[in-house]
């Protein structure tokens, strides 16, 4: 059942206001500090992206020009509701369905960000550029600096989710994650629209890898996918643990 508007607020944790005091700097003269090694901010290699090129995306389709945002700091998935035995040399054509049926729609391309099919190929969504955080149309009310992955299939009780689709969402997420996010925590967003669960304007919690369902009224990303979400984030963890590693070696 959908919670009240009321009920959701007052299920948010209270916004925690920080107060900025100005620094005094002592008189008293100060030992020199030691040299901090830096490290660049780390994420995990960029995967192997089929690009729109690749599976035909109708550029001429696209109705307005990509909008971009912050640093990506949550990700959101789904499902595409698609029948699950597709064969995988078909998804090139299954895709330039998808983004005629979401233009027609009303929206001004592919709404995901990206779509991984169940031999876990990963294939640009929206056009923009994969490196950058691109304006997705796939949650309501939260795609400011968030990404849209969707799996090419429907994933409800009793279908299984591939394994190597969910290998492929993990080192794609590990890559495009904003460095320093971590994969099992949380992201406070802010409601840009009254179709989610939150009022415009309000800001919620979410895990930092979530569920559409978790923002919005509806049954996606099925719950065979939803329920494997704290195996994916502990796979993304692990990734940005061993790319933190390598580093420092």
């Amino acid at each position: 059942m959908r919670l009240s508007k009321l009920a959701l607020a007052a299920a948010l944790p209270p916004v925690l206001l920080l107060t900025c005091e100005a620094s005094v700097r002592s008189a008293t003269p100060q030992p020199p500090q030691r040299a901090v090694e830096h490290h660049r901010p780390v994420t995990a290699a960029r995967p192997t992206i089929t690009t729109r090129h690749a599976w035909g995306a109708d550029e001429h389709a696209v109705r307005e020009r990509p909008t971009y945002t912050h640093a990506v700091r949550a990700v959101f998935l789904h499902h595409t509701d698609h029948d699950n035995d597709y064969d995988c040399a078909d998804v090139p054509r299954l895709l330039r369905t998808l983004q005629a049926s979401h233009v027609q729609q009303g929206w001004d391309d592919v709404g995901y960000n990206f779509v991984i099919d169940r031999c876990g190929t990963i294939y640009e969504g929206r056009a923009g550029g994969v490196s950058r955080a691109v304006k997705g149309s796939h949650t309501g009310g939260f795609n400011d600096d968030t990404a849209g992955i969707a799996f090419l299939g429907t994933f409800d009780e009793g279908q299984k989710v591939p394994d190597k689709a969910l290998a492929a969402a993990a080192r794609l997420i590990a890559w495009k994650l904003k460095p320093g996010s971590d994969p099992e925590g949380w992201a406070k967003l802010r409601s840009e629209s009254d179709s989610s669960r939150v009022e415009k304007g309000d800001a919620a919690r979410f895990h930092t890898i979530a569920g559409h369902r978790d923002a919005y009224e509806t049954d996606c990303p099925g719950k065979e996918l939803y329920d494997r979400l704290p195996e994916l984030r502990s796979k993304v963890a692990e990734l940005r643990a061993d790319a933190a590693r390598r580093q420092r070696h």
